[in-house]
């Protein structure tokens, strides 16, 4: 008899995006999620997220299959042309959708809409959502079931995937560790009101203190990010928005106009990779099995791309809990997923500095590589399609 029943735990941008996926597999879905959502109020709704993802061409094609794109494009989203890197006064690594005879790099997109435009496929397919806040008791296996054990409620699926994030409390139960560390540094988000026509260039400054980056999101609207030492962002929470926009002033270029702080929020940094991604009848998808510095927005990128791994990995199994069917779906990922962390943290370390040798390296290799097309459309390629070929 063929085994088809998932539980996917959270209910995020990724775990949505799993659960339709194999719903439209024909495979029998049900989410765990601590808080429920009402995605047409959300997607109805005119307060802008803080918290916005830069959505590159593969994960667009996703959202477009299954069913999420149309509701977005009815929504917030702004589509970005070019993409550039630079340190201040010296030189720039220009991206642009030309050179590579394509009409856009990708969106920059509100990530409560994508939770909503996806939520809002469940009914279409029969999936069923479970409200659960308590934590998981503990995970029972057997050779042809598994079993989460919330207090006196219990789950059984043939396979379950564990999409709860970076402090992912499925890992932890199922004793599958983590390698990673923290980076010294804190990230401050900013979203603001821009005087100022929709912008189509995103772009990140490499400073001795750490990048700064423009998200440019649907006019009026944008979003700042802000890397410094902890102490320094920690010491910005309090302050009120015409107080912050001064420090902003002082330390971002200038911007394409005048602008008006919305609001703004302080978050650690932590890379952090699952020592594997399966247990049994349990995997490990999205930041529940990596976590990436945040620097180009690839995060969620890597998430859809498990999925759609994950999936194709399902797709034909007769039994989708099957062991050797999960390490296949592992051996597909785990190198794209370090290469991409890997990609950030050297940028990351370094452009973060002023160790002479370094500055002088970094500055050829800007150089040469904005005047070298093939090599740079091909980063462009894998930057936006999450291939290597």
């Amino acid at each position: 008899m063929t085994k088809n029943k998932v539980i996917v735990v959270g209910a995020g941008m990724v775990g949505a995006a799993m659960a339709i996926k194999l719903a439209q597999q024909g495979k029998a879905v049900r989410i765990i999620e601590k808080k429920l959502i009402n995605p047409q109020q959300v997607l109805s709704s005119d307060q802008v997220d803080i918290r916005v993802s830069a959505i590159n061409r593969f994960s667009e094609k996703l959202l477009d299959e299954l069913g999420a794109m149309p509701l977005l494009k009815q929504s917030r989203l702004a589509p970005y042309q070019q993409l550039e890197a630079f340190e201040r006064g010296g030189d720039n690594l220009l991206f642009d959708c030309a050179d590579i005879n394509t009409t856009h790099l990708g969106h920059l997109i509100e990530n409560n809409l994508i939770q909503a435009s996806l939520w809002q496929q469940f009914e279409q397919y029969n999936i069923e959502v479970i409200e659960q806040a308590a934590p998981i008791t503990s995970i029972e296996q057997t050779s042809d079931a598994i079993t989460l054990v919330y207090g006196e409620q219990t789950y059984t699926a043939d396979l379950v995937i564990a999409a709860d994030g970076g402090q992912s409390q499925l890992r932890a139960k199922a004793n599958i560790g983590i390698t990673g560390w923290q980076y010294q540094q804190h990230c401050m988000g900013v979203l603001i009101k821009l005087d100022a026509p929709q912008q189509v260039k995103t772009w990140q400054q490499f400073t001795p203190t750490g990048p700064l980056a423009f998200l440019p999101m649907q006019a009026p609207y944008a979003n700042l990010i802000w890397y410094d030492d902890a102490n320094t962002l920690q010491s910005f929470k309090g302050l009120n928005p015409l107080q912050l926009k001064t420090h902003i002033v002082k330390k971002f270029p200038e911007l394409a106009g005048d602008f008006t702080v919305l609001k703004h929020a302080v978050f650690p940094l932590a890379r952090q990779h699952a020592n594997k991604y399966s247990q049994g009848r349990l995997v490990l998808v999205g930041d529940a099995a990596h976590t990436i510095n945040p620097l180009a927005g690839q995060g969620v990128n890597l998430g859809f791309q498990d999925v759609v791994a994950l999936a194709q990995v399902l797709l034909s199994a007769d039994d989708i809990g099957c062991p050797l069917k999960l390490n296949e779906y592992e051996k597909s990922r785990r190198k794209a997923n370090l290469l991409m962390m890997s990609m950030m943290d050297a940028c990351y370390f370094g452009f973060s500095n002023q160790i002479a040798p370094l500055k002088w390296a970094r500055s050829q290799f800007l150089k040469i590589a904005n005047n070298t097309g093939p090599v740079k459309n091909w980063v462009l390629k894998y930057a936006i399609s999450g291939e290597l070929n």
